[in-house]
């Protein structure tokens, strides 16, 4: 039977009675929640190996577990790709998560098992997609297509043929439920397509005969199909090749850069945006508010969660910080590293992500970056959520807008001071690139106070240095490295200049793309 509006509002009353619970008592979920993860977890090697068997409360297990990142639970993975099973959670992983990360190796593979694929993922887009449609009761949504922009997967190399590795939009895909395939576009061989220029050549030339009405996924990498397919139809905007699109779904990076660009792609002052937080290791939250860019956090969802403030991050990894928060405990307006615990057998790891909470209570934050993506070449400490809001700010005044960027440090000479290099690829150029340039480094003072007394007087640090590069380089530079597809993120900001000088060689030699391939 299609799947009409009617019959999924049946079917998700129960989760927005689960949503409107999560907003109001998220403890005694996470309480819950715990108990069930020591329990799984004790049959698997792990548990046995860390005595889940004798953890009563949150005190056992803060003792019993240290804090570890990917390259401290990689030997454990590397055992489970290898073919052994039960290593960290009590039923067999099919699937591992690809993806680039901040970690020693080249890409991490997340487990995902049964559990976290259903019970995580799958849930937390129907929790999300259940919100929408009650808070959009006139919603066409579901009388068309959603499109997915996925990945590719293959057998793991490492294994014996039991599993295999794969973006987890792939992984997603291949798993989707029956009432998912019949609303989604392109089809699976289409979708699953290795090659990422293919992928989007195919949909492109298909794009006519699909009514889409809402399509999800990283918004740079969609802009790179929404041109394509502009390309190929010759129409001016996406409302004239999908008139009933009304939603984007997106996560992986930030989307303020990429606002005015969609809303100039998509002219329709009734089109709805919503952020979401899926990462390879859970589905964290989503927006359940347009006015409110922060997002709910899902506290039943597979998930449990510990918060670290960031001022106590390297005593945690030390060893000597092991009181971390919980949802019970946390405060409001405090920069958070991220902890979870999971039904893919993920335990006390540490994501990557930094988190702030707007409020509790329901308990709503915004990602504030990453532990690891900061630039403190000369004591600045320049992270990831200053910069996006230093260039939004910027490009609002300069009437510009920027497509990717990568920032690295200038390093001091014998007798001269640091600056930061800014690499920019602009889809619309200010009118005056010094105005611009020293608008950035302003707006840059303006929030991080850090980099604002390096730059008092000139003290330690010049003003930024901009670099445009012409459109497609980032793209290309992607593409050189293997990074095509929804998975790889231009990375923002370095500590070395080997990405800054490989984006400025790309730019030297001028070979540039045809119309249409551009925008990370």
């Amino acid at each position: 039977m299609p799947l009409t509006t009617d019959i999924f509002n049946l079917y998700s009353s129960r989760r927005l009675s689960l949503l409107e619970k999560n907003r109001t008592d998220p403890g005694k979920y996470q309480r819950e929640l715990f108990n069930y993860l020591i329990q799984s977890g004790q049959g698997s090697s792990f548990g046995k190996e860390h005595r889940f068997d004798s953890v009563r409360n949150i005190i056992d297990f803060q003792n019993n577990i240290p804090l570890r990142d990917y390259d401290a639970f990689e030997p454990y993975i590397e055992r489970l790709r290898r073919g052994e099973d039960f290593v960290l959670w009590n039923s067999r992983v099919k699937w591992f998560a690809k993806s680039s990360g901040t970690s020693s190796s080249k890409s991490k593979f997340i487990p995902v098992t049964e559990e976290s694929l259903n019970q995580c993922h799958f849930e937390g887009f129907k929790k999300m997609l259940a919100s929408y449609m009650d808070s959009n009761p006139q919603s066409g949504l579901l009388e068309g297509k959603s499109l997915t922009l996925g990945g590719s997967a293959k057998i793991d190399e490492m294994g014996n043929g039991k599993s295999q590795t794969g973006d987890l939009s792939a992984i997603l895909l291949r798993n989707s439920p029956s009432w998912v395939e019949i609303k989604r576009v392109p089809e699976k061989s289409i979708a699953l397509m290795a090659d990422f220029e293919d992928k989007i050549e195919k949909i492109a030339q298909l794009a006519n005969s699909y009514d889409v009405t809402n399509f999800s996924g990283v918004p740079s990498w969609n802009l790179i199909l929404i041109n394509k397919i502009l390309e190929y139809t010759g129409k001016k905007n996406l409302k004239e090749v999908w008139p009933n699109l009304e939603l984007f779904m997106h996560g992986g990076i930030n989307f303020d850069p990429y606002r005015e660009i969609y809303k100039r792609l998509i002219p329709d002052p009734q089109m709805n945006y919503r952020e979401n937080y899926n990462a390879s290791e859970g589905y964290f939250g989503f927006q359940d508010d347009p006015s409110d860019e922060s997002m709910l956090l899902l506290t039943n969802n597979g998930i449990y969660y510990e918060f670290i403030p960031m001022d106590m991050l390297v005593r945690a990894l030390e060893g000597s910080y092991n009181s971390f928060e919980t949802v019970e405990s946390v405060k409001k307006g405090v920069n958070y590293a991220l902890v979870i615990s999971t039904n893919g057998g993920l335990w006390r790891y540490l994501v990557g992500d930094c988190i702030i909470f707007t409020s509790l209570k329901p308990h709503k934050f915004v990602i504030s970056g990453r532990t690891q993506l900061y630039i403190n070449a000369f004591g600045e400490e320049l992270m990831i959520s200053n910069a996006e809001k230093a260039l939004a700010r910027t490009c609002s005044i300069c009437n510009a807008e920027v497509l990717n960027y990568t920032v690295a440090p200038l390093f001091m000479q014998e007798k001269g001071k640091g600056s930061h290099q800014w690499v920019m690829e602009f889809s619309r150029l200010p009118a005056d690139l010094e105005e611009f340039a020293n608008v950035l480094d302003e707006s840059i003072s303006l929030f991080n106070s850090d980099y604002e007394a390096k730059r008092q007087k000139n003290a330690t640090m010049k003003r930024l240095t901009l670099t445009p590069v012409s459109r497609g380089v980032f793209y290309r530079w992607m593409r050189e490295r293997g990074k095509l597809g929804g998975q790889n993120k231009v990375p923002r900001l370095s500590n070395d200049r080997e990405y800054v000088e490989q984006l400025i060689d790309i730019e030297s030699k001028g070979d540039l793309f045809n119309k249409g391939e551009e925008g990370v």
